[in-house]
């Protein structure tokens, strides 16, 4: 049988399997509320097979934005706007969703990629940004404000509040953003965290801020529902944080009750020589954090796209889950694809059954 294909507990949550869909950026919404195109989008991903779907990294303030187009929880009518959606993907399927949040620090203010991924013109609608210290990401960028105890305090309780509205909306997990150099990743990382007081300097002070705002998400979010972290296991650049406090960090999460631990890497400094045409390229960093912390329940991602590739990551004990971003774009059914490639049962919804292996002589056909 496919270990990939098993059912796995995620703290309160049990998932038919070991596949997520990873958050993904889609820059379509209007004042932070998801629109139409985040319905099919979700919806879509829902019906994937995969057991579980996280929402894109989604803005716990309007500051904390990566671009004017993200998702956001600032404000009831997001939340509202969430929980539709919601609504009418549970009268098809009952995969469990999260959602992901996030503040991106110095890398607020930007345009989407397709509208050129730089910082914001004043004309455009550029925003003060917030950072642990007054670095821009670039020479091009915003130069961030070094952020304040009373800075501190708003995004903290920008979190927490949240946190409550991802719950009333209906989400079935949050997931903690501080990777990929947005605000908790910045803190955690020496090349953007340049702090002399007890926030900056040794890996402790510079993981304080972060596990405050999990201490307090923990704190918000229903113990009934599941909470987890994404977080880099490199910045991949000479002087970045190291994998020993990468696996400290991660500890202390599980040891605050976080259901699972999702590693990543990169994007907190530019041009950084990252080995992304190596497919599994992040694996090492789970691997690293599931031999740090055995009970921790850890996720990988990174370029994940083949069925055989994903079975050997849980098989193997370098992690407990897999999540998929990209592939699932390139191929919404991947996790079916993956099923039946694997020897599993297909899971496919009834109304696609007829074009299911077992039904079809021309499955797998392009057509």
């Amino acid at each position: 049988m496919s270990l990939l294909f098993s059912p796995r507990s995620l703290g309160p949550l049990t998932l038919k399997n070991r596949v997520a869909i990873a958050p993904m950026c889609q820059y379509s919404a209007i004042d932070g509320v998801p629109q139409p195109w985040h319905a099919q989008h979700l919806g879509r991903l829902a019906v994937s097979g995969a057991g579980l779907v996280i929402v894109e990294a989604t803005g716990v303030e309007a500051a904390g934005r990566i671009t004017p187009d993200d998702t956001g929880l600032w404000n009831d009518a997001q939340a509202e706007a969430f929980a539709d959606i919601l609504k009418g993907i549970r009268t098809y399927c009952d995969t469990p969703i999260g959602v992901q949040l996030a503040h991106a620090g110095r890398k607020a203010s930007t345009s989407a990629p397709w509208k050129g991924g730089g910082a914001l013109a004043a004309e455009d609608g550029a925003w003060q940004t917030f950072a642990p210290s007054a670095l821009p990401f670039r020479d091009d960028w915003h130069t961030p404000t070094a952020m304040t105890e009373a800075d501190m305090d708003r995004v903290v309780e920008a979190f927490v509040q949240a946190a409550r509205r991802a719950d009333r909306a209906g989400f079935d997990l949050v997931e903690l953003h501080a990777a990929h150099g947005y605000l908790l990743c910045e803190f955690l990382s020496p090349l953007s965290n340049r702090r002399t007081d007890a926030y900056g300097g040794s890996a402790e002070n510079r993981a304080r801020f972060p596990l405050r705002v999990a201490q307090a998400v923990r704190d918000a979010w229903p113990r009934t529902k599941a909470l987890g972290a994404r977080f880099n296991g490199s910045d991949w650049v000479e002087g970045g944080v190291s994998l020993e406090e990468v696996t400290a960090f991660g500890q202390a999460l599980h040891a605050l009750g976080y259901d699972y631990l999702h590693l990543t890497s990169g994007g907190n400094v530019p041009r950084a020589p990252i080995p992304g045409d190596q497919p599994g390229y992040q694996i090492p960093f789970a691997e690293a954090m599931k031999a740090a912390a055995p009970q921790a329940t850890v996720m990988a991602v990174g370029l994940i796209f083949d069925p055989q590739q994903a079975e050997a990551i849980v098989a193997s004990g370098q992690a407990d889950l897999v999540a998929i971003a990209r592939a699932a774009l390139d191929d919404p059914h991947w996790p079916h694809h993956a099923a039946v490639a694997l020897g599993a049962p297909e899971d496919l919804p009834v109304q696609y059954q007829r074009a299911g292996k077992d039904a079809w002589p021309g499955y797998g056909r392009s057509v």
